[in-house]
């Protein structure tokens, strides 16, 4: 049973990172539109929740990296290197705090892990694009880091906050998330 639930798990990955390969392009016409609404966010954080913190941090770190180099968008420096860092931190922080709370917290865990999960992929985004910028000569400054992981952000962070509860909760009654019930 534990082996094919570990099948199941990495299949599932599977989906969502092969979400998060097709999902850009549904806002690829306008760039604008897709930098808003955060779209290879979304599979990443339901992949921390349906299959826990090991597999979300693996799809958030392959993603933006695996999409560079297939599609070419985001860009590879420093754009798709500092998302792998904030996409795994997603994964990894969704998966993590929604285990350790849900027993004790129920449904309420979820936007606990989500907002933290959100909080902490900002912050890793923030330190690593300090270096990388860092490295290749260019000021990242408070407001720079402000503007891109706060103010440029805030349609998807609503549509994140919005749409992952739904997405779970919705798991959770399909049955797809069992040990959540």
């Amino acid at each position: 049973m534990t082996k094919n639930f570990s099948v199941k798990k990495l299949v599932l990955a599977g989906l969502f990172l092969a979400l998060g390969l097709v999902m850009p392009f549904l806002t690829a016409q306008i760039p604008q539109i897709g930098s808003a609404l955060l779209p290879m966010h979304l599979p990443v954080l339901l992949c921390g929740f349906v299959c826990g913190a090991p597999y979300g941090l693996i799809v958030g770190a392959i993603l933006p990296i695996l999409r560079s180099v297939m599609f070419g968008m985001p860009p590879m420096m420093p754009t798709a290197f500092a998302m792998a860092f904030e996409l795994a931190a997603y994964g990894a922080v969704t998966g993590l705090l929604h285990k350790l709370l849900f027993k004790k917290l129920k449904n309420i865990s979820v936007y606990i892990s989500l907002i933290g999960a959100m909080l902490a992929g900002r912050i890793v985004w923030g330190i690593v694009s300090f270096v990388l910028y860092s490295i290749m000569g260019n000021p990242f400054t408070w407001q720079v880091f402000a503007a891109g992981a706060f103010l440029n952000a805030i349609p998807g962070i609503i549509l994140q906050i919005i749409l992952v509860p739904i997405l779970v909760f919705a798991l959770m009654r399909a049955g797809v998330m069992k040990d959540e019930k």
